[in-house]
């Protein structure tokens, strides 16, 4: 799925749960109180403007819903068994150099937060959830599986049951 079709098919997500929720874009600025500009709003929907992970968040918490209802699927073909389908992925952290320097930069940061975050600072691997490759997927504007495949074709990614 390339990043245009990504973005518009994240807007048709958007679209849907604000028509699911009885909300014109006008609705959702005023129930806002304004944190929400119709305009902005819109320019999600159509695929316009990228949306960042933290205003996805927020804006699925404004929504009332999951952000994994948000994310749209990769309509390629999968097999059971398939990474996007598992729940537990391995990071191979002394892999990350392999990463093109272009794509380096999201990929560390997120490491090294979570590692922050847990304390856990071996630095050879890093256990991340499915949602946890899913909110990265948005930082590189792909689906999951996407990025599970270029991290495996990076030697990133080791997958775990």
């Amino acid at each position: 799925m390339s990043n245009g079709d990504y973005s518009r098919a994240l807007g048709e997500r958007l679209r849907k749960i604000r028509i699911q929720k009885n909300m014109s874009l006008q609705d959702v600025q005023q129930a806002s109180d304004g944190r929400w500009k119709a305009a902005v709003v819109g320019a999600y929907e159509r695929g316009d403007r990228n949306v960042t992970v933290a205003k996805l968040a927020e804006l699925a918490e404004f929504y009332g819903v999951p952000v994994s209802e948000i994310i749209p699927e990769d309509d390629g073909p999968t097999a059971p068994g398939e990474i996007g389908r598992r729940k537990r992925l391995v990071l191979d952290l002394e892999s990350l150099d392999n990463v093109p320097l272009e794509d380096r930069d999201p990929i560390s940061r997120f490491a090294s937060a979570i590692q922050v975050q847990r304390g856990d600072f071996n630095g050879r691997v890093l256990t991340i959830r499915e949602d946890d490759l899913i909110a990265l997927s948005l930082l590189y504007q792909t689906s999951a599986d996407e990025l599970a495949r270029r991290l495996e074709t990076w030697g990133c990614l080791v997958a775990k049951g």
